[in-house]
């Protein structure tokens, strides 16, 4: 952690939410006035898409699974570095992992390939990373103690494999049934090396679907917000202002001490009330940090 050079990590799994959330904060970031250094966790797999077939395959035949979960392929050290040189000194390296055509087109490269390597951008006021692991930690790697502000978007698993298979099939191009073999593959990983980082989040948004999905593998559309709750868990956050957001937010309660119910029509509401004070927060240490080296 960097009071100077503050970090603030999204994590989920595929199909999470995650990138609508990014929407979110980048509404915060632009009534702030702040200049993020944008990360896709993406970036840090080890992978291109048709080498990661490949040890999908050798895995099979060795009788093991390998996922983009887990850290045979992904890159956790120098994620890790990243946040650790960013943190010390608002410098570090990344890349973008390719997805669609669309992507790789003005790069002259095949969808499922990766970028070079490139510095983040000068001059930045936080590193804002958006993906898989910004909370992991392993016996080698420890992301999540460089992180200021650890947020988790952690829908119920069902609603969460919807998401995956609608998006993968009509957005990535990926067959329904290779999606579904995808996450069944997945599952060791996934209680491994992601569900411990929502233990570690300060914020959780949970989002909870009021409609049956029960069988979240022949679920033709996603349930839409106003057909869920969003439970939002708070950790480690003092002063939190519960009256308030009651006060603002229609049709919110409480079911905890430290855990707010929000209609998911409101999740958008609900973030921007208690994001901005958060991330106002980690830029008025920063300034005044700033200022005491200019004195």
């Amino acid at each position: 952690m960097s009071a100077k050079h503050p970090i603030i990590a999204v994590t989920g799994s595929s199909g999470a939410g995650t990138t609508t959330t990014t929407t979110a904060f980048s509404h915060i970031f632009r009534q702030l006035g702040i200049n993020a250094a944008m990360v896709e966790g993406d970036s840090f797999h080890h992978y291109t898409r048709a080498e990661m077939e490949v040890m999908i395959r050798k895995a099979k035949a060795e009788n093991r699974n390998i996922s983009y979960f887990g850290p045979e392929a992904n890159d956790f050290a120098r994620l890790e570095k990243c946040f650790s040189d960013y943190a010390g000194t608002g410098q570090g390296e990344t890349r973008s992992y390719l997805h669609t055509f669309d992507e790789a087109v003005p790069y002259n490269q095949m969808p499922g390939t990766f970028t070079q390597w490139r510095p983040l951008p000068e001059d930045t006021d936080m590193l804002y990373y958006e993906g898989l692991h910004g909370g992991v930690v392993t016996g080698e790697s420890n992301v999540a103690q460089h992180v200021d502000l650890l947020i988790g978007m952690v829908p119920i698993v069902n609603l969460e494999w919807i998401q995956k298979i609608i998006r993968d099939t009509s957005e990535r191009g990926h067959t329904r049934e290779k999606v579904m073999g995808s996450i069944v593959r997945s599952m060791d990983d996934y209680i491994n090396h992601m569900t411990p980082q929502f233990s570690r989040t300060h914020i959780n948004f949970q989002r909870v679907p009021t409609v049956d999905t029960s069988n979240p593998f022949s679920a033709k559309d996603i349930p839409s917000l106003d057909e869920s709750f969003v439970v939002i868990r708070f950790r480690g956050i003092n002063n939190v202002d519960f009256p308030y957001y009651l006060k603002m937010i229609q049709g919110a309660f409480m079911s905890r001490v430290n855990t707010l119910v929000v209609p998911g029509g409101k999740m958008s509401l609900a973030m921007e009330l208690i994001l901005t004070p958060l991330i106002k927060d980690l830029m008025d240490k920063r300034q005044a940090l700033l200022e005491q080296d200019i004195e």
